[in-house]
Parts: C-alpha cells; structure tokens; sequence
C-alpha cells in the first residue's frame, strides 16, 4: 500500500513541466496557446480576456506565453491576424476566376455564409476588434496583403462579367464583398436580439437555408443587367 503510493508520487514528480514540453515541441506550444487565447478573446473580448485563463486553457503557463508572443496585446494581434489567415486562405482555395462570372460571385457568397456559421469565433473577434475602432488591425501589415488578393481576384471575375454583358458596368468589388459579408454578419450576430423581436428562431436549418439563397440572389440582382 505504501510502496504503491510512494511509487505514484514518483510517477507524479516525473511528470514533465510545461517549460519542458514546450521546449520538446515548441510549434505545438504556440498553436496551443493560439487556440486557447482565440476562444479566451471570443468569449471575453480584449479588456476581459486575461492571460492566466489562456495559459491554463493551453496546459502551459504565463512565463511561456510571454516568451512566444511578448505580451497581452501582441497575442491578440496575432489571433486576429490567423483569423484572417484563415478565412482569406480558404477563400484562396476557391478559385472563383477559374468559373463563369455569375458562378464566381456565387460561390463566394455561399463560402462567406458558410464559413461565419462555422466559425463564430471570427465574428466575435470582429465585433471585439470594431469596439475599438480597429485599433490593433491598423498595425498589421500581414492582413492587408491578404486583403489586396481577394479584391484583386473579385475584380477579375466582376471585369468578366461586363465584358460579357453579365455584370452592370458600375460593379465593384468591394461594394460586392461588403454586400456579402454584411448579410451574412448582420445576421448572425444579431440572431438572439431579432430572434426575440420578431418571434422566429432565425438559427433553425430552414431559416438559415432560406438566408443563404437569400444572399446569394441579392448579390447577384445587385450587380447583374
């Protein structure tokens, strides 16, 4: 009975520390405390977000939060920055240019739709990042390199589009995006204040099918001869 015990508190003493694991394997570490601080700042926002829950989320501690991202701010920034990365690398993956115009538009706004149901994280973190007037974003030059690609790819699909008699000649692309992406996140992140208003569960399957066909056909009406 004693041996047994002590034996297990040897076991226990062996256990290795979170400075040792993270030193095994770092790149593990950080996508850990990644994941751990975008859930913390999805739930709490930037001002109630505090680095001791993100470090016992990630099974590590605060000293080695500061060693891989520096400080409270500078880990916000890099959650909002992968974030982006995450959303404008799927986009990349679309290849809207390679369809005909009216497919291109389309499938962009089923995947925009789509991705904000599967990841409310990302909208939660846009509201947190809008209360404060993009305050961190405007110090990312990352994200607007990532941004200049979907414009650019939207602008070649709208250009086709004219070209071909499809598209109005006064579409553009960024009006075309807001058009999609507001819809999408109005919706969503209003779902309980106007599930209440207007008495109808807004998140049941057949409400949001019926809003995704709904986007889709705004988007194009608003572009199309």
């Amino acid at each position: 009975m004693n041996d047994s015990g002590g034996n297990m508190g040897k076991k226990q003493a062996r256990r290795p520390s979170p400075e040792r694991t993270a030193q095994r394997d770092p790149e593990r570490t950080r996508g850990a405390i990644l994941e751990a601080a975008t859930r913390e700042f999805a739930d709490n926002g930037m001002g109630g977000a505090r680095v001791d829950a993100i470090a016992e989320r990630a099974g590590t501690n605060k000293r080695m939060l500061y060693h891989y991202f520096g400080d409270k701010e500078q880990l916000y920034l890099k959650v909002l920055e992968e974030a982006y990365v995450g959303i404008r690398t799927a986009e990349r993956a679309l290849h809207i240019g390679d369809r005909s115009p009216e497919d291109g538009i389309s499938e962009l706004a089923l995947f925009t739709w789509r991705y904000f149901l599967q990841h409310p994280e990302f909208l939660s973190l846009l509201g947190t990042e809008n209360l404060h007037r993009a305050r961190w974003l405007r110090q990312s030059v990352r994200l607007k390199e990532l941004h200049s690609h979907l414009i650019g790819e939207l602008s070649q699909v709208l250009e086709q589009g004219k070209k071909q008699g499809v598209f109005i000649e006064t579409a553009d692309p960024l009006h075309v995006y807001l058009t999609i992406a507001s819809l999408g996140y109005f919706y969503l992140s209003n779902q309980y204040t106007l599930s209440t208003i207007f008495g109808r569960d807004l998140i049941e399957p057949a409400n949001l099918n019926a809003w995704e066909k709904h986007i889709v056909h705004v988007t194009l009406a608003s572009i199309k001869r």
